[in-house]
């Protein structure tokens, strides 16, 4: 957690990596994930570099790992992860594992082939053998012998040139979609020499290509003449029709039929032996491809690594240069005297010096990493600056919990993530697909503080699903007001409110002892009480938060050696911040303590002091707080007021004097602590470094100091004023959706309550079922509770609370614009 408070410390370091064992060294580096490698062949080509050959190697053979994949799903068979962790192949086993994956691939393109041969025969006969069993039969020509029959014509056809002609036939199957169109343009082609039937196939076949069964449109075609017959085979073909032979015999046909179907069966079988060794292919597939993809996968980033180092003068050694943590700079050492020691060189580390911007590095665990998170969206930390995490791990569930406080669904909240927790080590829950599932797991820790403290602010506001509890006594007596007043049965009757005066002996007892008094749940200025409230607790919490992030700036400035902002910028911000909206809040607290409960009319309004401090007047309807109160508000204005010049030209005017005495006394008088001082200060002075707009640090790319700037100082350091002094008065009144959304959530509370749970406990107890009537409105009451109150209200007070840490806490000390260490790791391909 050391690391939590700020970033670690890293430093560029430079490797001396053997030739030979250049591959073993950076392949250890990638298990440990130590190093960030920079990129040392920036304007070499992609394809002009060292390892380009084997980087192709690589990806050609995803290429076939993509092909195998494929079949495999295609097949209906999934993939299995690894087991265990695999290393980077040697580079010689490139070669076997890339022999064996081609004649995988191979296999299984043969496979695929004859099975897609033998499914189409196969297909081919069935359909044959549906036209030969449809029971088409040409109609009969021959009369029969033993009589006169029906068939018969009763005059004989008189003799011509077509008295020879015989009748041949088309048998064929087609599409159901195109048999209609098939059989009008045959008739319209044909003018009617022809005779066709169509009848649809009694079983579906299943289709060679897309293996859906499908039905199929058997037709015979009876026709006179040979150029007929060639317009019939013309059209068929247009149609993509399957024709087969057809006997004129029915003795032929079912010969026919039945050397078909042997053919088919003996296709059957050879068919099922295909499918049984493609199986046998898939199952190695299976088998070999998993590990195979991780290790490719693991040599290809190894290879990319080895590209962004650059050859040395003798070609002996591989030089990398990258950022590492300077804590891990001891293991590192190790790994690359392991992995080289087989070299008979050993690899070399060191540090080097560099005035760039290091990478920020903070480690995170699965409780912080939710946290982290949310500052990181906003923008990384810049190196070494204070991080906001460790503090937005309390004020962050806090600041919901204010907007969201209520024990039952703080409750809720907390038994769903404690759920999650709980679980979080099983492979079923890490493993879920689910996106939403993924945002909720993600941040299990986070809901579980903001349950924990919507419980804590719910017990506060004693609201649990919108109704108060009575844990304690109340400190207010009904029975006291009664015995010592006038109310008889006329007045009780005339008045249906009923006050209670303070002032009456033995009414008010003393303050409640945890939170907001139940009594104020039946009165019906309830609403005003707990508006008073909840908006002046805002007030105070946003000033404190505001408060909190100046001085955190302070931490800032003396890490970094800026001195002078401690004088000329965090103080002057103290006192404007404080001397103003901390008064306010002094104000807030000091009338708190004060008893005006028996000069309730002529108690002081705190508003209109406020305001009267700005106008420098006073109202006599109003009275002061306390003795002298003009005087000390007309000084804290003033005082405010001057810290603005003081915020505004202090740090120009500082380093103006300061670049002048260094320049008078030249480069060889500094001294090493200005140097150091220089460097982080030298943004202010506009020189060439991290950025124009870096206020906590800097370092100008040469030794040399930059000119100094005055007008663009000040230009900045009007900006950060002005940004300053309008933000205290913008950010107090947006820390009042604290009030906002804590009155939303209430009231969305008490209505859901009033149309739902009290309409049906009245429902109930006038039809004399209650426990019937009660289970689909408990059911409404509890879904309309999830939908609305903790999701879409949940979600609101997230976003709220997520504004009020980014816009109005972390811009007060917290710059955002650096970048993250990403190290070289394989994490990410065996994934």
């Amino acid at each position: 957690m050391g690391s939590m408070f700020r970033s670690e410390e890293v430093v560029l370091v430079q490797l001396f990596l053997p030739t030979s064992a250049a591959y073993t060294c950076v392949s250890q580096l990638g298990e440990l994930g130590l190093v960030e490698f920079r990129d040392l062949n920036a304007s070499v080509s992609a394809f002009q570099r060292r390892f380009v050959g084997d980087v192709r190697r690589c990806e050609e053979l995803e290429k076939t790992f993509l092909f195998l994949q494929e079949e495999v799903r295609r097949a209906g068979q999934v993939l299995s992860r690894p087991e265990g962790r695999l290393p980077a192949p040697p580079p010689r086993d490139l070669l076997r594992i890339q022999e064996e994956t081609d004649r995988l691939a191979q296999e299984l393109r043969d496979v695929r082939g004859n099975q897609q041969s033998l499914q189409v025969q196969l297909h081919q006969l069935r359909l044959h053998a549906a036209v030969l069993g449809q029971g088409h039969g040409p109609p009969l020509a021959a009369t029969h012998a033993d009589g006169p029959s029906e068939r018969v014509p009763l005059l004989q056809p008189p003799g011509g040139p077509h008295q020879d002609l015989r009748v041949n036939f088309v048998a064929g199957a087609v599409e159901p979609s195109k048999a209609a169109a098939l059989e009008r343009l045959l008739w319209r082609a044909c003018r009617g020499f022809l005779i066709a039937s169509f009848r649809e196939t009694e079983q579906q076949l299943e289709d060679p290509v897309t293996g859906e069964p499908s039905t199929w449109m058997t037709f015979l075609i009876s026709y006179w003449g040979e150029q007929i017959g060639q317009k019939i085979r013309k059209i068929t073909d247009c149609f993509h029709c399957h024709i087969f032979p057809y006997a004129e015999h029915e003795e032929g046909r079912l010969g026919a039929l039945q050397q078909v179907q042997q053919q088919s069966h003996e296709l059957q079988e050879v068919l099922g032996e295909t499918e049984r060794f493609l199986s046998q292919v898939l199952a190695r597939v299976q088998q070999l491809l998993p590990p195979w993809q991780v290790q490719i996968r693991k040599m290809k980033a190894v290879y990319l690594a080895l590209n962004q180092c650059s050859v040395s003068a003798t070609h002996k050694c591989l030089i990398a240069e990258g950022w590492c943590a300077a804590r891990d700079l001891p293991t590192l050492q190790q790994a690359l005297q392991d992995s080289s020691s087989e070299a008979g060189v050993s690899a070399v580390v060191h540090r080097i010096p560099c005035r760039d911007m290091p990478p920020t590095l903070i480690r995170t665990n699965c409780f912080t990493a939710s946290f982290q998170g949310i500052v990181d969206a906003y923008g990384v930390g810049r190196y070494q600056e204070v991080n906001p995490a460790p503090y937005t791990i309390i004020t962050f569930p806090f600041l919901f919990a204010v907007m969201f406080g209520d024990v039952g669904h703080g409750l809720l909240m907390f038994l769903f993530a404690l759920a999650m927790v709980l679980t979080e080590n099983r492979p079923a829950v890490k493993s879920a697909q689910n996106e939403i599932w993924q945002t909720f797991f993600s941040g299990r820790y986070l809901l579980l503080l903001m349950g924990l403290f919507s419980v804590y602010t719910g017990f506060i506001y004693n609201e649990c699903f919108s109704r108060a509890t009575a844990i304690f006594s109340s400190g207010w007596s009904v029975a006291a007001m009664a015995t010592q007043s006038d109310w008889s049965d006329a007045f009780l009757a005339q008045h249906p409110l009923l006050a209670l005066d303070p002032n009456v002996s033995g009414v008010f007892l003393g303050p409640y002892p945890f939170g907001i008094d139940p009594i104020w749940s039946l009165a019906v200025n309830h609403l005003s009480f707990l508006n008073s409230f909840k908006m002046k607790m805002s007030v105070i919490l946003g000033v404190t938060h505001m408060t909190f992030g100046v001085v955190l700036g302070v931490f800032n400035h003396v890490h970094f050696g800026q001195w002078h902002r401690l004088l000329l910028e965090t103080l002057p911000e103290l006192v404007f911040l404080l001397g103003l909206f901390g008064y306010l809040v002094f104000l807030v607290v000091y009338k708190w303590l004060q008893d005006y409960a028996a000069r309730a009319a002529s108690a002081p309004s705190i508003l209109i002091h406020f305001i009267n401090m700005f106008l420098f007047s006073r109202s006599p309807t109003n009275q002061p707080l306390f003795h002298g109160q003009e005087a000390v508000q007309s000084a804290l204005v003033i005082l405010a007021l001057v810290m603005v010049p003081v915020l505004l030209l202090g740090t120009p005017l500082f380093l103006r004097w300061r670049h002048r005495s260094r320049s008078q006394r030249g480069p060889a008088g500094r001294q090493p602590d200005e140097d150091k001082s220089e460097i982080l200060d030298s943004s202010d002075a506009s020189v060439a470094g991290w950025g124009p707009d870096e206020e906590k640090a800097g370092c100008p790319e040469d030794g040399e100091a930059a000119e100094f700037v005055l007008s663009e100082v000040l230009m900045h350091q009007a900006i950060h004023t002005i940004e300053f002094c309008l933000g205290c008065i913008s950010n107090t009144a947006s820390y009042l959706r604290l009030w906002a959304l804590s009155l939303a959530h209430a009231q969305l509370s008490e209505v859901l309550w009033a149309m739902v749970m009290r309409s049906g406990l009245g429902l109930g107890r006038k039809l004399g079922v209650a426990a019937v009537a009660l289970v689909p409105v408990f059911a409404a009451f509890a879904v309309l509770t999830v939908a609305i109150l903790l999701v879409m209200e949940g979600l609101s007070a997230f976003l709220h609370a997520l504004r009020l840490h980014w816009v109005e806490f972390q811009n007060k000390f917290y710059s955002g614009t650096g970048y993250k260490l990403s190290p070289f790791t394989f994490a990410s391909e065996e994934g």
